[in-house]
């Protein structure tokens, strides 16, 4: 690990993706190992007590996740999920961009840990130059011996495809990501079952995101107690962080959970540029709960104080927003993602994601008219939980918190819209308010 970074320590760099610098670095040494001294079952008790969680949203611990597959299974799968479209999150694409290798040797070591045959990158169809650049260090890893039969002398063998998405946000849920691959529309399932029991044609699968993999190598090569030295006891490791916003300087970076975030903005994004304030920051990605910026500020950035905030850690999308935006224009901006989005499978997302939007966008337009507010708030409640995946919930938990937090700028354009009415009666004569006979 290069400079207190386990995951970044390549980025940035022209040749950080080529296979012989990976090697020259200390590449592939985890797989070796792996192969040569530890069983599956080792491997997954590992990176168990390692305490690596999920870094695609969920957080759910990655080796309990492997101890799912059934101990009888005699065909398993495993996918990288690298379908990265939630907005303000684009660390997997640094990751892959990068340091493609560090995610291969992860992905065919936990492959290994679930006794898995066949592994399946899905990277989303807009990442042309991405898929390329896998390809290439994919081919790179078989030229070598790390993929195909008997690798490294070891009896263990795994077959590796890239697989391109088709763009559909959806296919970050795990079992509408499995149904694309299968040839079906990119369509969540009911659970259970779950994947790991039943997932790609019928048989148990496992789906970990890009960076959750990419920390396996550090784990094997150093062991759990040294992942554990990062973060927090519930909240072990290193994450990457998204930043965006009028920020000095925002990109990817790789900091300790359990990192305060007046540190990180003040000595790692060098603050607001010049002439900007902070307002909230959108923590976990664009489908969490945002947090003002009286709130953000003592709060530590780990799954456990985000969630006492109120708000979640998400896939670590950071969004910066500053005083001279304002929320209604940016969350009209949102909903009208989640609407075009959805899958249409479920009435409630389908319908209630473009209910929001419209509401959202008629206000903004000068339309809104009283009771717009309660309405957006009545819709929220008739579209959370009551879906097959969490597409409804990602709409509605910024939907609320914008609402809650910010509503003197919704009720702001509704009174505009009224006092708009008000002078135009006025100036055609009529009464500011219209009597009707008894």
């Amino acid at each position: 690990m290069k400079d207190g970074r386990m995951l970044s320590a390549r980025f940035g760099r022209v040749d950080g993706h080529r296979l012989a610098v990976y090697e020259r670095e200390g590449g592939y040494t985890a797989l070796r190992k792996a192969l040569g001294s530890m069983s599956p079952a080792e491997v997954r008790e590992e990176v168990e007590k390692a305490g690596l969680r999920g870094r695609g949203g969920a957080g759910f611990p990655a080796g309990v996740k492997w101890g799912f597959v059934p101990k009888q299974a005699e065909q398993v799968y495993f996918f990288v999920n690298a379908d990265e479209s939630e907005p303000g999150t684009f660390k997997d694409r640094y990751l892959l961009d990068y340091d493609p290798h560090q995610t291969i040797e992860g992905s065919i070591i936990s492959s290994y840990a679930v006794n898995a045959a066949l592994c399946f990158i899905y990277i989303r169809g807009e990442f042309g130059w991405l898929i390329d650049r896998v390809n290439r260090a994919v081919d790179e890893a078989y030229a070598a011996g790390y993929l195909g039969r008997d690798i490294l002398g070891s009896g263990y063998g795994l077959e590796m495809i890239v697989h391109k998405g088709a763009g559909a946000y959806i296919c970050g849920e795990e079992t509408g990501l499995i149904n694309s691959v299968e040839g079906r529309k990119g369509q969540p399932n009911i659970k259970p079952p779950f994947p790991a029991v039943s997932g790609f044609l019928g048989q148990p699968t496992i789906v970990n995101n890009v960076e959750t993999l990419a920390s396996v190598p550090f784990i094997i090569n150093d062991g759990f107690e040294a992942y554990r030295r990062f973060g927090t006891e519930k909240s072990p490791g290193t994450k990457l962080w998204s930043v965006s916003g009028p920020v000095k300087k925002p990109g990817v970076y790789e900091v300790p959970l359990g990192i305060p975030f007046r540190e990180f903005f003040h000595d790692h994004l060098g603050g607001m540029v010049e002439g900007e304030k902070l307002k909230a920051v959108i923590v976990g990605g664009s489908s969490v709960p945002v947090l003002t910026a009286d709130e953000i500020m003592d709060v530590d950035l780990d799954y456990e104080s985000l969630a006492e905030a109120g708000t979640m850690l998400g896939s670590g999308g950071m969004i910066v927003i500053p005083e001279s935006l304002g929320m209604v224009e940016l969350i009209e901006v949102l909903m009208h993602f989640y609407w075009d989005e959805s899958c249409g499978q479920c009435t409630p997302c389908r319908e209630g994601t473009g209910w929001l939007h419209k509401i959202v966008k008629r206000m903004r337009r000068g339309e809104g008219v009283g009771g717009d507010i309660e309405r957006l708030e009545t819709i929220c409640d008739g579209m959370a939980g009551l879906t097959i995946c969490p597409l409804s919930d990602a709409a509605v938990m910024p939907m609320r918190s914008f609402v809650e937090k910010f509503r003197p700028e919704f009720e702001a354009l509704i009174e505009k819209k009224a006092a708009l009415v008000a002078a135009s009666r006025w100036a055609r004569g009529e009464p500011e308010k219209q009597t009707w006979p008894s």
